[in-house]
């Protein structure tokens, strides 16, 4: 009885040596991980696929979860100058400041600020945005939000009370640089 009790105290006493207490495994009833651990070969394959060695699982569809993408957030009160690279989706609460940053989203917060230059896919704008925003796709003003500058989208839309100052550019459906010219009639 005593070996259990010294193992238990070990167990929870702190060694200062930065290791992690040791925690035993969840019940059985305990939830199951996001994702099923490897099995070796995928659900319902024969004995044959699963004794060729290199046997990898389908594919994952080329969709990614929204949890799944890179996302930076910055928080209220922090401020923020630079270059963000590789980030997905940015999340703006506090400031931002960047001279260019290429995303696929950003969501600018109430009481949110970004100055600087941005290209997007879409963009919700629920604080202040003062520079120049790019949006290929949707952008998105809400009634709290601000657009200072130039702002460039293909489709918009502005709630009650959203404000944009500056030049507005709707971009077109064809790719720029292609110009539809009409052609002379031969006579």
């Amino acid at each position: 009885m005593s070996d259990n009790k010294d193992a238990a105290r070990g167990a929870s006493a702190d060694t200062g040596l930065g290791v992690p207490p040791f925690r035993p495994a969840p019940a059985k009833d305990a939830p199951l991980m996001a994702r099923a651990p490897y099995t070796g070969a995928p659900a319902g394959a024969g004995a044959a696929a699963a004794a060729q060695p290199g046997a990898r699982p389908a594919a994952r569809p080329a969709q990614r979860d929204p949890a799944d993408r890179r996302t930076l957030v910055v928080g209220r009160g922090i401020s923020v100058q630079g270059t963000v690279q590789d980030a997905e989706r940015l999340v703006v609460e506090g400031t931002v400041e960047a001279s260019m940053i290429h995303a696929t989203e950003v969501s600018i917060a109430h009481g949110g600020m970004f100055k600087g230059e941005i290209e997007v896919e879409d963009a919700e704008i629920a604080g202040t945005m003062n520079g120049t925003l790019t949006a290929r796709g949707n952008l998105v003003v809400r009634g709290s939000g601000r657009m200072l500058g130039t702002a460039r989208c293909r489709r918009l839309q502005v709630e009650d009370g959203g404000q944009i100052s500056g030049q507005m550019e709707m971009l077109g459906e064809e790719p720029a640089g292609i110009i539809a010219l009409p052609t002379p009639e031969a006579g």
